[in-house]
């Protein structure tokens, strides 16, 4: 091994292990610039050239996080999320039902809009509720957190991994839904399960129904953004390219009486973050580690599904689950059964957030939102569900996949 390939792989364990943290010591850096930061180390040392950079970052899957950035951010404008919220739980007749609506509409919106801005924009109402209807809150703040996850799994545009493994393997949408709708189904279902067996003394109390103030709805864009949504889902199912549909779609919503800042309030961080690790892992590719990563992990990585979903799982709660998805991305092409390989890594990738508070965006999210409104969803209280959730999860996304795939 050379010098540089050396040098370069005790950078890029560094920029990782800073990742998996989320900063570096008396630095205020957050994961994005961390990851901008060590590309440009990368591209300084020779361990990649700028055009092996330029062509290292996958402008599919940039250009599609950005687009639905874009639509939800109108969705949100327009009041959707409030007004689904509202709807949804002014139905509950009972603490079990709560919970299940809660769970429900959480995982099935996540399918479809991405799971980080549903915890961002339903966290609130979950909040309000359970604390006007005289309720612990952290039951349903935990079905909030680990349906998100969970029912993201279900779609290619549910969370970011997803966004790059529906990319890189070329999966049509309708394929990818039928192979893991059915474990994000099953998996609401045990979180539901095991949220209530957990906290027995909260589900038997009576409910109070509260009285919830009419949710802000802007309809003229609110009908606008639902039909180009519409249309997007449609041409998702008919195999039209996930990016260039959502691209169109969230191109139709920039034509609004709207400046243009208010329409592109979209999460750059988030895309910084993306941009800087394709050329980190580009830098893997050229300087020969990931060829010797992979070979190190051979066994494993071909030992079956329930292995490789080990794995995944294991490196996604060490260094997060978008950097050990970009981790395998030039391994799984070289697999005698890719596209089975694809679907197992984003099944455990995306099911392995809900093992600890820390595991994905979605849970910290949550946490972070409830304890500005005065409730603490603990590390060791979220611990209490996350371990069964994800383990009986992670069973059943096991199973299904080595009869299906």
């Amino acid at each position: 091994m050379s010098l540089t390939s050396t040098i370069s792989g005790f950078i890029i364990a560094a920029i990782y292990a800073s990742i998996a943290v989320g900063h570096v010591p008396r630095l205020r850096m957050n994961r994005a610039s961390i990851a901008l930061v060590g590309a440009a180390v990368l591209v300084a040392l020779g361990a990649i050239t700028q055009e092996q950079a330029f062509h290292a970052i996958d402008l599919g899957t940039i250009t599609l996080l950005f687009s639905m950035m874009v639509i939800n951010t109108q969705l949100q404008r327009a009041g959707f999320f409030s007004l689904v919220g509202n709807r949804v739980l002014r139905l509950a007749r009972s603490p079990k039902m709560l919970l299940a609506l809660v769970i429900g509409a959480s995982g099935v919106l996540s399918a479809f809009f991405l799971n980080d801005p549903v915890c961002l924009l339903f966290t609130p109402l979950v909040v309000d509720v359970t604390l006007r209807a005289k309720r612990n809150p952290i039951p349903y703040l935990m079905g909030l957190a680990t349906a998100a996850n969970i029912g993201s799994t279900a779609t290619i545009t549910g969370n970011p991994q997803n966004l790059i493994v529906g990319q890189a393997s070329g999966i049509p949408y309708l394929t990818f839904l039928a192979h893991l709708a059915p474990v994000a189904i099953l998996g609401m279902l045990i979180a539901w399960v095991v949220i209530v067996l957990l906290y027995r003394k909260e589900f038997i109390k009576p409910m109070e129904s509260p009285e919830l103030p009419e949710p802000r709805v802007y309809r003229p864009l609110l009908k606008r953004t639902l039909a180009v949504t519409a249309g997007l889902l449609i041409a998702f199912l008919i195999g039209v390219p996930i990016a260039t549909a959502a691209f169109i779609g969230a191109s139709l919503l920039m034509v609004a009486r709207l400046k243009p800042a208010k329409v592109l309030q979209v999460d750059w961080n988030l895309l910084v973050f993306f941009a800087g690790l394709f050329i980190v892992t580009g830098a893997l590719e050229t300087t020969g580690l990931s060829a010797r990563l992979f070979d190190l992990l051979r066994p494993v990585i071909t030992g079956g599904v329930a292995s490789l979903s080990i794995a995944t799982t294991a490196l996604s709660n060490l260094i997060s689950n978008v950097p050990a998805v970009l981790l395998f991305r030039p391994i799984v092409p070289t697999l005698e059964y890719p596209q089975q390989a694809w679907l197992v890594i984003a099944m455990a990738s995306t099911l392995a957030g809900n093992l600890t508070l820390l595991g994905s965006v979605a849970n910290l999210i949550v946490a972070e939102i409830a304890g500005h409104k005065g409730v603490n969803l603990s590390f060791g209280e979220y611990l209490r569900a996350g371990v069964p959730i994800t383990v009986l999860t992670l069973i059943v996304g096991i199973i299904w996949l080595t009869l299906v795939t």
